[in-house]
């Protein structure tokens, strides 16, 4: 399968990445976690690359913007789960500390 255009932008990369690693975390909690926390995060998460790559697809540039603008408030939106996450010790010092993705948000 080839790659479209938004499979090669770094930010889509990037998403799919956070989500992927929010995902690892997040299926090890226990189940009022995932039920709560859990589910909002990995929604928002994997809403920011949908949104990329529906914009992409619209085909024209007022939609990829509108869509970019989406993504970017999913992103805003999976921050604040990570910070209610943090708050409510779903997430660990060493989670949050070390190098890695939750740096670049």
């Amino acid at each position: 399968m080839s790659q479209t255009n938004f499979q090669r932008l770094d930010v889509y990369k990037l998403s799919k990445k956070l989500a992927d690693q929010i995902w690892n975390i997040v299926i090890k909690w226990d189940a009022l976690a995932k039920d709560t926390v859990g589910k909002q995060i990995i929604r928002s998460a994997d809403s920011i690359g949908a949104n990329i790559a529906e914009g992409d697809g619209r085909g024209s540039y007022q939609d990829n913007r509108r869509f970019i603008r989406i993504a970017r408030g999913s992103l805003y939106e999976t921050k604040h789960w990570l910070r209610r996450a943090y708050t409510r010790k779903l997430l660990t010092s060493v989670q949050v500390e070390e190098p890695g993705l939750f740096h670049s948000l």
